[in-house]
């Protein structure tokens, strides 16, 4: 059975909330959709407007080894014949290989949308198809709102595929364009479908909104559908669309269908955080196969087993999907979590290292800490508590000022003393904000001796309120991701005091930047 993957992120996806791609970065997701091996990249609505034109004027000169490129539209205006409809022109000009439009199915949008009297409609879809059919190598035919359709009339759903395919669409892609649609309704629709036109290619576009599009379109490859279609991350209008990066380690892992090949799946989880990391925005850990949280596991147990044999708790090998296991440390850590944690980061534990560890991780774990989401912080405090962790500098103390200016905006001012390889030094920045002011003061009295820290960045900060104490004098956590030119890390800090709370955080990150460089320090004691 063979089932192509059909791409809308470019296109669909860019309907989301907050989701907007430069075109630059479109080009640069479709080279990396290409490598994943996906068959079709919808790159945008050319008729919509000048940078989906410019999308396909542009990726005429990459060469995609994998993926046709597909343009998108609807079907003509009904107040105009298909060879004078701006939309339909505009669709031939981009020039792309693949031509996917859609049109009504539903006979409530035919009459409240449209406007227009439901033999009409059939005209315009016959009329739209036949008119783009012989300058195109392959047309898609998206029935939109299809199932929404069915179910109120479903004799004029069908028509509506009818007429798709007497006017030559390659292919007929089912829209469940609301999202409603639960997977027990899937088979039954289906069925009416395959017994009425028999021997179609017919594909699946689900929408999120009921959170079934994962789930109904596996069904729909279960039931024959030769196309899939979705985004990366699930991202689209509303609640999304069927997430690609589950639908397709899905096809291939689970159901045996040769979709995308091995090499190719393995790129699924670094193409799933690049198309995150373009839009500026964090990569949501919980998600299936490629999040950071798919393969972590955080039960004292559950590491235990999987140390064993990792089919305990886990439902595929991460590696597979380009992924990888991660072993958390938390209050419910025992000795086998440390040990997994001392052999990841190359250290050799007696038993009186592996109590002082655990004794200090639920100490400071009981104040507030939480490692799981701050990994640096927490290999930090294993090295630090061995003895293992080079003395870099020691902060001896700080004070910040916020002041007013004449033109009423806040800016903040940070001093700060700290010792540096036996050295006092000084020093005092302004900043947006105490944080900011801060790191850079921080930053400024000890990069001359510590220079490769100018490459790194701060990308997150994240402040929380601790459950406890009500009001101003609850303890806060801050949680604050940093980056180089390699990878990035997350360090942790708590007080009762935001500032106290955000420096601690800040020092772990500057410290961890160092450990991991191989920075030379001083030991304590040395």
């Amino acid at each position: 059975m063979t089932v192509k993957i059909y791409d809308t992120t470019l296109r669909d996806g860019t309907q989301a909330e907050d989701f907007n791609l430069q075109l630059e970065d479109k080009l640069k997701i479709a080279q990396k959709l290409d490598e994943l091996g996906v068959h079709y990249i919808e790159g945008g609505w050319p008729g919509s407007n000048p940078k989906d034109i410019q999308f396909f004027e542009r990726i005429r000169n990459f060469h995609l080894k994998n993926a046709r490129i597909a343009a998108f539209g609807s079907t003509h205006h009904p107040r105009n014949l298909p060879q004078n409809d701006r939309n339909l022109n505009a669709l031939l000009e981009a020039g792309a290989e693949v031509i996917t439009i859609f049109g009504k199915s539903w006979d409530l949008h035919v009459k409240d949308a449209l406007n227009i009297s439901l033999e009409r409609n059939l005209e315009i879809i016959y009329d739209s198809l036949s008119y783009l059919r012989p300058h195109v190598k392959e047309l898609f035919y998206d029935a939109e709102h299809f199932f929404d359709g069915f179910k109120r009339n479903p004799e004029y759903a069908l028509a509506t595929i009818k007429r798709a395919i007497e006017a030559g669409a390659d292919c007929i892609i089912l829209c469940d364009t609301n999202g409603g649609t639960l997977p027990h309704e899937i088979p039954e629709i289906i069925s009416v479908i395959k017994d009425r036109f028999k021997g179609i290619s017919w594909g699946i576009h689900a929408h999120n909104d009921a959170e079934s599009a994962v789930a109904n379109t596996l069904i729909a490859v279960k039931l024959g559908a030769d196309q899939v279609q979705g985004t990366i991350n699930g991202v689209g209008e509303r609640c999304g669309n069927a997430n690609l990066c589950s639908v397709i380690p899905a096809l291939k892992l689970k159901m045996g269908i040769d979709c995308v090949s091995d090499e190719q799946l393995s790129k699924l989880t670094s193409l799933s955080r690049f198309v995150t990391e373009l839009l500026n925005i964090p990569h949501p850990k919980y998600l299936p196969y490629v999040g950071r949280s798919a393969f972590a596991h955080k039960g004292g147990v559950h590491a235990s087993a999987v140390k064993r044999n990792p089919n305990t708790y886990e439902h595929i090998p991460p590696e597979k999907v380009g992924n990888s296991r991660r072993i958390l440390v938390s209050e419910l850590s025992g000795k086998g979590t440390i040990l997994s944690k001392a052999k990841e980061y190359g250290l050799s534990l007696n038993d009186v290292d592996i109590k002082n560890i655990l004794q200090h991780l639920k100490e400071l774990e009981n104040q507030g800490f939480q490692f799981d989401v701050a990994e640096a912080s927490f290999k930090l405090m294993m090295h630090r508590t061995c003895g293992l962790l080079p003395h870099y500098f020691k902060l001896l103390t700080y004070r910040v000022r916020d002041y007013n200016t004449l033109e009423g905006r806040p800016i903040a001012e940070a001093e700060i003393w700290v010792e540096v390889k036996g050295e006092a030094r000084h020093a005092m920045s302004l900043g947006q904000g105490p944080v900011n002011a801060l790191d850079r003061a921080l930053r400024k009295a000890i990069e001359g001796f510590y220079p490769s820290l100018k490459e790194m960045s701060l990308i997150d900060y994240r402040v929380r309120v601790l459950p406890g104490i009500l009001g101003t004098e609850a303890k806060i956590r801050v949680l604050i991701e940093s980056k180089d030119r390699q990878c990035s890390w997350r360090t942790v800090g708590v007080s009762h005091d935001i500032l106290e709370a955000s420096l601690q955080a800040l020092v772990d990150s500057i410290i961890y930047k160092l450990f991991k460089d191989n920075i030379e320090g001083l030991y304590d004691g040395s």
